[in-house]
């Protein structure tokens, strides 16, 4: 008994040092890029010795990997909250861009090194990896709101028109984050501007039963 609860209390402690190590990364990654990061300054960042962060990764692309399968699992709860309550046939596309788009706000907001990593075009094949499933489940979500939404839209221009909505707020995104306060706010909404813009004659502008 004595024996597992010291085991037990091992492992909590190696998965709040890894959670430290990761945030640390996070950090690192969001303020230097990833090319630029090193063990090194992430082991600074989280306050302990690189001895201490080998025992846990062996090189900074495990660091990565670590932190992109911690990123897709929260941006997967980002993803349930921005669709998961929506009946996009129903609602206003003011209301259907609020209820969509300001979670993932948050959640980009809340993991400032997702972008160093994911927004990469030399991403290495291990992250390239990891991301794949959630930017397809994000592909998928987006085209059955919009299958919803315009039932009468043929596949292939819903499906270019789902590509184009994920490059504009893709795109934007950078800008609400580095904005702050008042800024932020306004710059949400030129996001949610530029997406109603595009997205009005496609899906209109009101929910069922639309003019």
């Amino acid at each position: 008994m004595a024996g597992d609860v010291r085991v037990r209390r091992r492992q909590a402690r190696g998965e709040q040092r890894m959670a430290q190590i990761l945030d640390a990364a996070a950090t690192v990654f969001a303020r230097s890029g990833y090319e630029k990061a090193t063990t090194i300054a992430i082991a600074a960042e989280a306050g302990i010795s690189p001895g201490s962060l080998y025992q846990f990764f062996p090189n900074k692309e495990a660091i990565a990997q670590a932190l992109a399968d911690r990123f897709v699992i929260q941006l997967r709860t980002a993803h349930g909250a921005a669709f998961g309550s929506v009946d996009p046939a129903t609602l206003d596309l003011d209301d259907l861009l609020d209820r969509v788009v300001d979670p993932l706000i948050a959640f980009n907001l809340a993991n400032p090194g997702f972008k160093a990593l994911f927004a990469r075009t030399d991403m290495p094949a291990g992250l390239a990896d990891a991301a794949r499933p959630v930017n397809e489940a994000f592909m998928q979500r987006i085209d059955a709101l919009f299958t919803t939404r315009a039932p009468g839209l043929p596949e292939a221009e819903r499906l270019r028109t789902a590509r184009v909505a994920i490059q504009l707020f893709s795109a934007m995104v950078p800008l609400v984050v580095a904005a702050e306060g008042v800024e932020r706010e306004a710059m949400t909404g030129e996001l949610k501007k530029a997406l109603r813009g595009y997205l009005a004659p496609v899906l209109g502008r009101t929910g069922a039963g639309r003019a």
